[in-house]
């Protein structure tokens, strides 16, 4: 009978073995989130979330005992310490382009709805995106330029009066309404490429620079946005003056030094937002961080800066400690990161390493409340853009033509926005020369650690909180997420 039992329970382990096997579900590169073979979920202080470079795991949660101990070892060690508390996160997510709603807009319902879902969605298979950043009127990823309130050559609108959002009610508009319904709570920027043509001292969609006298107009054609949006069930949470103010060789596009904003600020657009009773939130420069001097010339000035929330980064140029710089100076003002795109046709290890290592964890470090890749989605040749001053190569974090391919920039971003909740709070964790990482104390009272190993072999490595330690392995190039 002991015979039999054992002979027994040896066919049941194989049978159930091979049913295991059978079960394994895959998905492609181009299906989200890759799932792990179906097996015994193990017990497991903490979660494990991993991509690695060559995509053999993409957002993968890692079926992988991760126990607490008091026992020691010579292993690196990240130790995160809440008892350093750094700045209140708004969230993570991407800028919705106009030529962004188009395609995604162009879906079948049930595809669009389930698209929308896996985005925005703090539900299972979802990956939460909590922030966008929209553009007022054309940006160079729109298929057409436009402003809100074009005139016939020779004339102006100084009331405003003409001022309408109808360009956006196609796509951009419905999309973000679908958005809302899924997370009524998103934080949304709205960032101007241009005034209206006549307004500008070149009367063109591309550079010159916004006329003195136009300054009150300008002010109320922001006020009128926002208002409008509000109309529409779509709350603006705050705005930027000028995308990329220092550049005028997009299309559209605005040249606007920092004195000239700051005037602006002080003397027609806060007084226009205070006047209406607007709460969104004013936010200078929207450029890169090798001009520091930039926004902290507009924070100098008392006037301009008290209607001032805090400064925007791009990082096309300059260094990320620089938003550190920005905020040692102004440390009641907020500092944001509202732009980095991915050239395409990419290289997913490549882009990983660095917009983790620098973005997700650099700007967080430095102070950021947020981190925006660029535009969301583009079809298979970058399109739409506009002509004669659009990016050509800019990759979407989705591909749209018409299947939908997750690229690179769709990982970098879930792998803070699944797990760091806006109103999480950044805390503190040892630096390491080979694992970068930052800690975050999450709103339901979690702790998350996203580290990245950007050597070029394999790290093992200890977590230490509280004086326990877990201890883990990343690939070479490889992000993980640890919640707990």
């Amino acid at each position: 009978m002991k015979l039999f039992s054992t002979t027994f329970f040896a066919l049941a382990l194989i049978f159930v073995s091979c049913a295991c096997k059978k079960a394994v579900k895959t998905t492609t590169n181009n299906g989200g989130p890759t799932t792990p073979p179906v097996t015994t979920p193990v017990t497991s202080d903490v979660s494990f979330w991993l991509t690695t470079g060559d995509k053999s795991a993409l957002l993968q949660k890692q079926n992988i005992a991760l126990n607490f101990t008091a026992t020691n070892n010579s292993n690196p060690t990240i130790t995160v310490d809440e008892a350093q508390v750094y700045q209140t996160i708004d969230g993570f997510g991407y800028t919705l382009t106009g030529g962004s709603a188009t395609l995604i807009n162009s879906l079948g319902t049930t595809e669009k709805d389930a698209l929308l879902k896996e985005l925005f969605s703090t539900e299972e298979g979802a990956i939460g995106v909590s922030y966008l950043r929209i553009s007022i009127g054309a940006s160079d990823l729109s298929a057409n330029v436009f402003t809100y309130n074009e005139r016939p050559t020779g004339q102006t609108d100084i009331n405003q009066d003409n001022f309408s959002i109808a360009a956006e009610m196609t796509d951009l508009v419905p999309i973000l309404k679908k958005i809302l319904a899924i997370n009524p709570n998103i934080k949304i920027l709205g960032s101007p490429w241009t005034a209206p043509t006549w307004m500008k001292t070149n009367n063109a969609y591309k550079g010159g620079s916004l006329k003195p006298e136009y300054y009150s107009s300008y002010a109320k054609y922001f006020v009128k946005y926002i208002q409008a949006m509000k109309a529409q069930g779509i709350p603006i949470d705050a705005i930027t003056i000028q995308n990329e103010p220092l550049h005028p060789g997009n299309t559209p596009s605005m040249y606007m030094e920092a004195a000239d904003q700051a005037i602006f600020i002080k003397t027609a657009l806060g007084p226009a937002f205070e006047t209406a009773g607007l709460t969104t939130k004013i936010i200078v420069y929207d450029h890169n961080a090798d001009r520091p001097d930039y926004p902290m010339a507009i924070l100098a000035d008392p006037a301009a800066s008290k209607y001032v929330d805090g400064s925007a980064f791009h990082l096309y140029g300059g260094s990320i400690s620089a938003l550190s710089q920005v905020h040692d100076a102004y440390p009641t003002k907020s500092v944001y990161f509202t732009e980095q795109w991915v050239g395409g046709p990419g290289n997913f290890a490549a882009d990983l390493k660095w917009h983790v290592s620098t973005l997700i964890i650099g700007a967080t470090r430095n102070w950021s409340r947020n981190v925006l890749e660029w535009n969301l989605a583009a079809d298979a040749s970058y399109n739409p853009h506009t002509p004669d001053g659009g990016c050509t190569t800019c990759l979407g974090a989705l591909t749209i033509s018409p299947a939908v391919t997750r690229n690179v920039a769709y990982y970098i971003i879930a792998h803070a926005s699944k797990f760091v909740r806006p109103g999480s709070v950044r805390i503190g964790s040892t630096l390491n020369s080979t694992l970068a990482n930052v800690a975050f104390k999450t709103t339901d009272g979690k702790r998350a650690l996203i580290v990245i190993n950007t050597s070029a072999t394999a790290q093992t490595f200890n977590i230490m909180h509280n004086t326990k330690i877990v201890t883990s392995t990343l690939p070479a190039g490889a992000v993980g997420t640890y919640v707990w």
